[in-house]
Formats: C-alpha cells, sequence, structure tokens
C-alpha cells in the first residue's frame, strides 16, 4: 500500500453494499449504481431507480447505504439506509391530509412484508405543486409527492430493504406491490422495454 491509498473497506461493509444490487426485479423498474455522497460516513454506496409504465417514468428514487463502524448519533447500529422516492400524482392525491400518513405507511408495510427488520426510522413527506410563469405560463401544472426516509437496518444482508424500497417507489407511482407467492419475471430478450436508455 503506498502513501495515499486508503485501505479495503471492512468486510461488513463490502457484503452490505454487494446485497442492494437485487438479482430480480419487477420489469417496470430500472435500477442502476449511483456515486456514493462522501462526508455522511467513513463507507458509503448507493443505488438508484427508475419505475417505468409504456417508457413513460412515474417514478425515481435513490438508497443510500452509509456505514460507521463507531455509528453515529441517531443511528441505532453501524448501518444506515437513506432512501429518497419522488412520483408525480394527480392534484385531487396530494390534496388529500391523509397522503402524509398513508405514504409513511407504505415504507413501513414494505418493510415488514419483506422481513427487513430495522429501527430508529425516521423521515418527511412532502407535496410540491410547480405552476409555470411567463414564457412557461402554458405548461401544466404538476404536482409530485417526495418522501424522504432514513432507518437502521438489523442485519447485512439488506436484500429485503431494498425489495421493500422498491415497492414503495411502485406504491407512489400508482402500481400495487405482487402477492407475497408471485416473483416478478425477468423481462425477455425481445422485449422492447429491455432495450430502454437509461
Amino acid at each position: 500500500m503506498t502513501l495515499g491509498d486508503r485501505p479495503p473497506p471492512p468486510a461488513a461493509f463490502t457484503r452490505a453494499a454487494e446485497s442492494l444490487r437485487l438479482s430480480e426485479v419487477r420489469p417496470e423498474i430500472e435500477l442502476e449504481d449511483l456515486p456514493a455522497p462522501q462526508r455522511l460516513a467513513p463507507y458509503s454506496a448507493a443505488i438508484g431507480a427508475s419505475v417505468y409504465r409504456e417508457d413513460e417514468e412515474l417514478a425515481v428514487g435513490r438508497l443510500i447505504l452509509l456505514y460507521d463502524p463507531d455509528g453515529q448519533r441517531g443511528w441505532d447500529g453501524p448501518f444506515r439506509l437513506v432512501a429518497y422516492v419522488r412520483a408525480d400524482m394527480e392534484p385531487e392525491i396530494t390534496s388529500d391530509p391523509l397522503l402524509g400518513p398513508v405514504a409513511w405507511s407504505w415504507l413501513t408495510e414494505a418493510l415488514e412484508a419483506h422481513q427487513a427488520d430495522y429501527s430508529a426510522a425516521g423521515g418527511t413527506v412532502t407535496r410540491a405543486v410547480s405552476e409555470g410563469f411567463g414564457n412557461k405560463a402554458d405548461d401544466p401544472v404538476t404536482t409530485e409527492l417526495e418522501l424522504r426516509a432514513s432507518w437502521s437496518p438489523a442485519q447485512e444482508d439488506l436484500s429485503g430493504h431494498v425489495a421493500a424500497w422498491c415497492d414503495l417507489m411502485c406504491l407512489a407511482a400508482g402500481i400495487p406491490p405482487l402477492p407475497p407467492d408471485v416473483a416478478a419475471l425477468p423481462r425477455r430478450r425481445d422485449d422492447p422495454e429491455s432495450d430502454r436508455t437509461k
């Protein structure tokens, strides 16, 4: 090892980061590796996802894994997951006062459904309205839901947490989750959806 080289990451972080990459996801979801933020923890990794229906992007998200062997204030252990989901929604849905509690329940129920044990969860649900003015006055008014959350996973294997996050994005996009006894079908090679450019 030369001066300035970083030591290899701890094995626990490497195992957890590898478990972020699910072998199977629903055909509506595309996953990709993203650059991870460097200042939040000594070790980090991140993935991004988009939910599509017939080539229309309905929701986007990021899931960040943070690892600090010493833990940090507000964490319950050395690992922390930080999730972000944004989805377009109809104005009448975003004006519903129950949207916040319902959107939060999408996350907690998805974690429970995938047996992804966690603690110290917290987050926010935001409704955003975008209205154009000036030379954008003719643009349609758009309404969005944004959910930001973080929690401490109880185990290194994060595959259940990733699956729950994918379910959360589908629910935000208006796509119901698959029943627990139904597996997602991989895309066929001749499926034009599989050739979508990221």
